[in-house]
Order: C-alpha cells, then sequence, then structure tokens
C-alpha cells in the first residue's frame, strides 16, 4: 500500500475523524468538553492499560532483544530535544526559557499519539516488538531533563531539581506505566486474560472519546496559534517530520521490525501535553507554557495523527 493510500485511510480513520469533531465543535462554540474527573479517569485507563498489556508480552519475550532498541532509543530521547532548542533559536522572538520548555514537550513523548499507532499496527496485521511500552517510558526520562536543563541556563536561579525529578519519575505517566508493566508481568497471559474485555476491547471505544476531547482543546486553543505565530507552527510540523525519521532509521539500525520502527518514529515526532506540562512548570515556572502547549496540541498533535504516521510507516517500509 503506497503512502499516499495510507494517508488517506488515516484521514478517514475514527481517530482522525473523531479528533475533527472535536475540533469542528471547538470552532463552533459548542461545548462537548469531557469534564475533568473524566479526563483524569481515561488517562489512567490507557496508561495502566498500555503498561498491563505491554507487561504480559514482555514476560513471555526475550530481554535480550531489548537491551539495544532502549538503549538506542534513551540516546535518541536525549538528542531530539538538544536538536528542538537549536531549531528554535530560528525563531527570534522566543526567551531562551522557553525554547527549553518547548525543547522539552518534543523530547518527551504523546501516550495518545503511541496509543493511535499500535491500533494502526494491529488494525493493519504489522508485527511489533512487545517491548514497545518500554520505549516509550525510557524515552519520557531523557527528553523532559535535556530540555529543561537547556531552558534553566537563562535563570537566575537553578531550578528545583529534586522536585522535577520527582514529579517526572513518580508522576502519572511513568508511574502507571511501570506499574502496569509490573503487573502485567507477574500476573502473565492467565491474569491478564481476565480483564482483556476491559483493558483492550474497550481501548479503541475510550480512545476515540479520549480524542474528541483533545480535538475540542485544539480547538479551543487554535487562536493561540495566531498569538505565537506561523515560525512556531512551522516547527510545530517541520521538526516532527525530522524527528520522526530520525527515530524510523534508529530503530532500524538497533535492529527493530518495520513496526518496531515505526513506533520509534512516532515516539521521536511526538510532544507532550500531559507529563511535560506538569514537570516544567515546576522547573521552569518563567517559561510561557502555552506556547508548548498550543504547539503539540494544536499542531503537531493532528499533524501527526492524520498525516505523520502513514509518513513514518512509508519510510520504515522504505528501509526494511
Amino acid at each position: 500500500m503506497s503512502t499516499v493510500n495510507l494517508a488517506f485511510e488515516n484521514l478517514t480513520s475514527v481517530s482522525a475523524l473523531v479528533f475533527a469533531l472535536g475540533f469542528f465543535a471547538a470552532r463552533i462554540k459548542s461545548d462537548i468538553r469531557i469534564p475533568d474527573s473524566s479526563y483524569q479517569l481515561i488517562s489512567i485507563f490507557l496508561l495502566f492499560g498500555i503498561g498491563l498489556k505491554g507487561g504480559v508480552a514482555m514476560r513471555q519475550s526475550n530481554w535480550a532483544d531489548a537491551i539495544l532498541p532502549i538503549l538506542v532509543t534513551i540516546l535518541v530521547g536525549a538528542l531530539i530535544p538538544l536538536l528542538a532548542f537549536f531549531a528554535l533559536r530560528l525563531i527570534r522572538k522566543l526567551a531562551d526559557v522557553d525554547r527549553g520548555s518547548v525543547a522539552a514537550h518534543y523530547g518527551s513523548t504523546s501516550l495518545v499519539t503511541f496509543t493511535a499507532a499500535l491500533v494502526f499496527l494491529e488494525s493493519s496485521g504489522v508485527f511489533y516488538e512487545p517491548f514497545a511500552v518500554a520505549l516509550l517510558t525510557v524515552m519520557e526520562i531523557p527528553g523532559l531533563i535535556v530540555g529543561i536543563f537547556l531552558g534553566s541556563r537563562a535563570l537566575s536561579t537553578a531550578p528545583s531539581w529534586l522536585h522535577t525529578m520527582r514529579e517526572i519519575l513518580l508522576g502519572k505517566t511513568v508511574l502507571l506505566l511501570v506499574g502496569g508493566m509490573i503487573v502485567g508481568a507477574i500476573s502473565g497471559p492467565a491474569g491478564f486474560a481476565k480483564v482483556v474485555p476491559f483493558f483492550v476491547d474497550l481501548q479503541p471505544g475510550i480512545l476515540a472519546l479520549f480524542l474528541l476531547h483533545l480535538g475540542f482543546v485544539a480547538g479551543s486553543q487554535f487562536e493561540s496559534i495566531k498569538a505565537t505565530g506561523l515560525p512556531l507552527a512551522v516547527f510545530g510540523v517541520a521538526f516532527p517530520v525530522a524527528a520522526g525519521c530520525l527515530g524510523v532509521v534508529a530503530g532500524d539500525l538497533s535492529g527493530l521490525s518495520t513496526g518496531g520502527s515505526f513506533v520509534l518514529g512516532v515516539l521521536s515526532a511526538s510532544a507532550s501535553y500531559i507529563a511535560a506540562p506538569a514537570a516544567v512548570s515546576i522547573a521552569l515556572p518563567k517559561a510561557n507554557l502555552s506556547l508548548a502547549v498550543t504547539s503539540s496540541l494544536a499542531v503537531t498533535f493532528p499533524f501527526n495523527l492524520t498525516l505523520g504516521m502513514p509518513i513514518f510507516f512509508g519510510f520504515a517500509n522504505f528501509l526494511a
């Protein structure tokens, strides 16, 4: 299947259409926003469910096969915010602390984009490594640390690294992913089978609700694009393409399958709007978080969801 056909299928998928519906609802001032309590519950469901499924799969896999891809993922995770920070120097209106904030968001990962990528592979019958969840987890940490460090150099006072690391390592994202993996690895296939109807069968539908909410939030923030200007919007599309292709190449060189390389490419291209804002707000209180969140959620996320994933999948197939 060509990249153009893949792009068309992705644009007409439930994920993309539901996101577009939420975006449209926000633009016409229709209030379909999910309550914050429901939003938090869905986040917990997705994080723990992905970790649980990954833990079961990793119990049945050879850990030796995961060592090199995990090390490469850590390296890529540290490199991406560096590249983002220096690319953002082309936008002269941005202060260094804001460049660091945006770089940290792009060095971190998007759970929903990752989940959509797995749904894409599974619906297409494409194999990917069972330790893919571990790649999501290990990329989350170095990207945030490097981005925050780069942004902190512009501050007169050093950030509170103790509180920052606590937020990164013990925050909802890492704790639920790692906790789910441990529970899945211990309980094994027999224990997991009892909760499959809830954590697996319901995942696509609950993901659709989450995307409806994110589409609404992106539509609500769309006016902010005018305030941040065209350069940041261009960065929100161009940089993920470059970072995603870098991730695909890194995955291929580390021995990942086509599906695994695609997953690493999607992770590299994604930007956080859940874990990163919490950590950055603690470490870089003077940073304008709206710049990073608007770019990652209103520009990069819909691009990856609709066009980015077909591009990275086509590139992964090209390298195979």
